[in-house]
């Protein structure tokens, strides 16, 4: 398989990298100018006196995305760079609605009912395409031919519900772009390892963009994603293992936001007082009470300062991406 642009397919990525990181970097600050004058704000909660802090940050994360893989288009188009430009089109406009579902949440606060299926929808250029394989690797049961389901049912679900886990563990400093990078990171390095153009156009171009949103989204935070960057982050990944038929290892990367998902179903997923209470720079969870995977390792730690919190989960994010490489090398 040929390529993105050169013979160096190393080199190819790289080009994305730091297109999508030289564009999210300076659009940043004017997103956080926007913002503020917008009154596009949130308070962070986990901090004592809870600042005011720039929202809907995902903006700057989409432009950069959106760079990176309008380069990779052009040069197929003009210079006839061989790989699937279709599935990455589907792919980037399943992307795109998901990110404008997100900006119109951060502006207006749909109900989370309307944010739980609306992504459904943002299925449908893959639907249309025939992204994926319906035959899957499941572990202990061999392939398995989903046929048509996988398109109807499995695509869809899998764009909604990668969404909204992303959408969940979120709302400490540098946790969202910081996990994000990280899978991102993985399925590049298998994009790489095995060839894999469509792939790596996805990663790549989002693994820039989260590496620059985190120059201002880390302790302390400058700006928060937002439901645009939370959602982006998610219907990327979806759209990635999806086009490359990658559900597996996607399936190991969001293992943290699913056991976050099943401790917030034990507590009908609370809108309120899921962050941490702050005592002598260190998190606690509010009233002592465990509301989701971040509270737990408050709990467990007996108080946590956020920084650490956020890197506990960055490390095991990081060994969860590590056994996805050992899997697929």
């Amino acid at each position: 398989m040929q390529t993105i642009f050169t013979t160096n397919i190393l080199l190819d990525e790289l080009i994305f990298i730091a297109l999508s990181f030289a564009l999210t970097y300076l659009i940043t600050p004017l997103v956080i100018k926007f913002t503020f004058a917008s009154g596009i704000t949130g308070r962070d909660v986990n901090k004592p006196n809870a600042p005011e802090i720039a929202e809907m940050g995902g903006i700057a994360i989409l432009f950069g995305f959106l760079g990176a893989m309008l380069l990779a288009i052009a040069f197929h188009t003009f210079f006839q760079v061989d790989f699937n430009v279709m599935a990455v089109m589907a792919g980037l406009l399943t992307i795109l609605m998901m990110g404008a579902l997100g900006v119109i949440d951060d502006i207006f606060d749909i109900p989370q009912i309307f944010k739980a299926f609306l992504p459904l929808f943002a299925a449908i250029p893959l639907i249309a395409l025939r992204a994926g394989n319906q035959v899957m690797l499941i572990p202990f049961l061999g392939a398995v031919n989903f046929g048509i389901l996988y398109l109807l049912i499995l695509v869809p679900i899998g764009i909604a519900v990668t969404s909204n886990l992303t959408n969940m563990l979120a709302g400490f400093n540098g946790l969202e772009a910081g996990l994000g990078a990280i899978m991102f990171a993985a399925l590049l390095v298998i994009a790489i390892t095995t060839g894999n153009p469509e792939i790596g156009i996805f990663s790549a171009s989002m693994l820039g963009a989260l590496l620059a949103f985190l120059m201002f989204n880390r302790y302390p935070a400058r700006i928060f994603p937002g439901d645009a960057g939370t959602f982006l982050i998610g219907a990327a990944l979806a759209t990635t293992v999806i086009v490359g038929n990658l559900e597996f290892a996607g399936a190991i990367l969001v293992i943290p936001y699913v056991v976050d998902f099943f401790i917030k179903l034990i507590n009908r997923f609370p809108s309120k007082q899921w962050w941490g209470t702050c005592i002598d720079g260190k998190l606690h969870p509010v009233d002592g009470k465990v509301r989701g995977l971040c509270q737990w390792i408050m709990k467990q730690a007996g108080g946590i300062s956020e920084n650490k919190l956020v890197t506990v989960l960055l490390l095991a994010e990081l060994a969860l991406a590590l056994v996805v490489l050992i899997l697929f090398k």
